[in-house]
């Protein structure tokens, strides 16, 4: 009976330190899998990048930026419309009529790079791009706003749009510009010297 005794009090210290062993040992494996895995706090979302506002300053020969301001529906030897378009080193207004496009009149000077980058710089800071494109059926303009004017604004790379947005003074057909419209007009405006001279020809009213 005494060795018993004297043997179960052996096997308690050894018993415990066994226990204690495997407590430590999980919790160096728990503490392991949170330093691997980062933690259980989920990454923040990414923030869609808008293509047409990191298109918009970018100067290369090949970018340019282009409105288009088209006039009521009317018959077509009446409906007129004119677009500016500018790049780093051209700047060009035509006007135009009926729904074909035919050219009225065309004005085309050149630009510099300078100038260009300080037009771009100020279309950004008006925020032209940071309204988001319209898809489907919301982003189809035939026959919106038949009383009024539509306002086409587009960053391109050569010929291709990379994004474009519009708005029109039709209050049910706001389209996707969120920037202020006089200021984004009064800027391509007053890169054209003859601008009154060419749309007093035409009739968008």
């Amino acid at each position: 009976m005494h060795m018993e005794r004297s043997g179960l009090r052996r096997l308690i210290p050894i018993a415990v330190v066994v226990i204690v062993i495997g407590i430590a040992i999980f919790a160096l494996v728990s503490v392991g899998r949170s330093l691997f895995s980062g933690g259980s706090t989920p990454s923040p979302s990414t923030t869609p990048v808008n293509v047409g506002k990191q298109a918009l300053t970018n100067t290369l020969a090949d970018r340019s930026v282009r409105m288009t301001v088209r006039g009521p529906l009317v018959a077509t030897e009446n409906f007129r419309s004119y677009t500016i378009t500018v790049s780093p080193d051209t700047r060009n207004m035509t006007t135009l009529k009926g729904y074909d496009s035919q050219q009225i009149d065309n004005k085309q000077m050149t630009n510099t790079l300078q100038a260009y980058e300080q037009f771009v710089y100020a279309l950004d800071r008006a925020k032209l791009m940071d309204g988001t494109p319209l898809t489907g059926d919301a982003n189809d303009m035939r026959g919106i706003c038949a009383s009024g004017t539509i306002y086409e604004f587009d960053v391109l790379q050569g010929s291709n749009v990379i994004q474009g947005l519009w708005t029109s003074t039709c209050t049910g057909s706001k389209g996707s510009l969120k920037a202020s419209l006089s200021q984004i007009t009064s800027l391509f405006r007053a890169q054209i010297p003859d601008f009154s001279q060419l749309v007093s020809k035409i009739s968008l009213s």
